[in-house]
């Protein structure tokens, strides 16, 4: 079962839940958040929520995708209570190359921090049920204003040196009134970074983070398969530059989701009740250690059989800040 947001032709809102090819409105319901919150309220999961709600009008969701009205899948009334957030170095991929993009060995004297952190996850990022394992390395992206519409553009920072995509599975949540995480399901998500960046000096990747990202359109509900596999591509007109398989579920990686999601929301902060969460599980596929330099204009593409239409977004430059460039100016109250 699949969940996406759309805006009608009217302007409003609506939820959409698909099972199988058949979609239509969640009738009651203009948010995912509110939904969401219903169920909390009623104890409730979102598919006996959905099994118990008349279906609403048929929607087309290609034709809405085809008409930019597809949103997020879910959102927050504030977009400062929307965090997002990820993971690296999860998959089993993923050191080879991070290791390769910073210049490290095999060896032990030349392996570089991300091969070790990496080899940690290996040895114990998959604990015994009810354990804690290892932490990851963990990251900031940004919050609900970071977040880029499917089919919208993926706006670059002028002063950024790369804009590549990373194609992930992402998991979203609501906490509860007392504080609980509660996991509403799993998406496709383009964790977009500034890869060259994060190639200069490995403590850069802070600042490579803080880029725009997308996910959906559709969010799908209960579990994830043990072993996923999509693509993602990168086209330029009508060549296509980069297409490439990409492997997650918890077969394909080093840490399980339950030992990430602890190690995430191990934090009170990230317990504050009604937030949103947006967490990116990380990848071991890119278009740049191909060797591939996007340019504005590019499309990424990345698509997941099982997780519904395929995540399309069109890289674009934000304008710079300060007219003429230079340095920001900071004023004084």
């Amino acid at each position: 079962m699949l969940l996406s947001q759309i805006v009608r032709t009217d302007g409003t809102r609506a939820v959409v839940v698909r099972d199988g090819t058949e979609a239509h409105e969640v009738t009651g319901f203009d948010t995912t958040y509110a939904l969401a919150m219903h169920c909390l309220d009623r104890g409730r999961t979102l598919a006996e929520a959905l099994g118990q709600i008349t279906p609403g009008r048929a929607v087309d969701l290609e034709q809405a995708g085809r008409e930019g009205r597809i949103l997020p899948p879910i959102d927050h009334p504030d977009p400062a209570h929307l965090y997002v957030t990820g993971t690296g170095l999860t998959h089993l991929g993923s050191a080879s190359t991070r290791n390769s993009m910073h210049g490290g060995g095999d060896d032990e004297a030349g392996m570089t921090d991300s091969m070790k952190m990496f080899r940690m996850g290996l040895k114990g990022g998959k604990p015994a049920a009810g354990q804690v394992g290892v932490q990851p390395e963990w990251f900031y992206k940004g919050n609900g204003e970071s977040v880029a519409a499917p089919e919208a553009e993926l706006l670059s920072p002028a002063f950024a040196l790369d804009g590549g995509e990373e194609p992930e599975i992402a998991g979203l949540y609501v906490i509860g009134p007392d504080g609980t995480p509660w996991r509403l399901g799993f998406a496709v998500a383009n964790e977009f970074s500034d890869h060259v960046t994060e190639r200069t000096n490995y403590l850069f990747l802070a600042h490579s983070k803080l880029r725009r990202c997308a996910f959906g359109p559709e969010l799908r509900i209960g579990p994830p398969p043990a072993s996923i596999e999509g693509r993602s591509r990168v086209l330029r007109g009508d060549e296509v530059l980069f297409d490439a398989p990409f492997l997650s579920g918890e077969e394909n990686m080093s840490h399980s989701f339950a030992n990430l999601e602890h190690h995430h929301f191990k934090y009170e902060l990230f317990r504050h009740p009604g937030d949103v969460h947006v967490h990116m599980f990380g990848t071991a596929t890119l278009s740049f250690a191909a060797g591939l330099r996007t340019e504005p204009g590019d499309v990424f593409e990345i698509e997941v059989p099982g997780f519904g239409l395929p995540l399309r977004n069109r890289l674009a430059i934000a304008p710079d800040p300060v007219a003429g460039g230079g340095a920001l100016r900071v004023a004084s109250l």
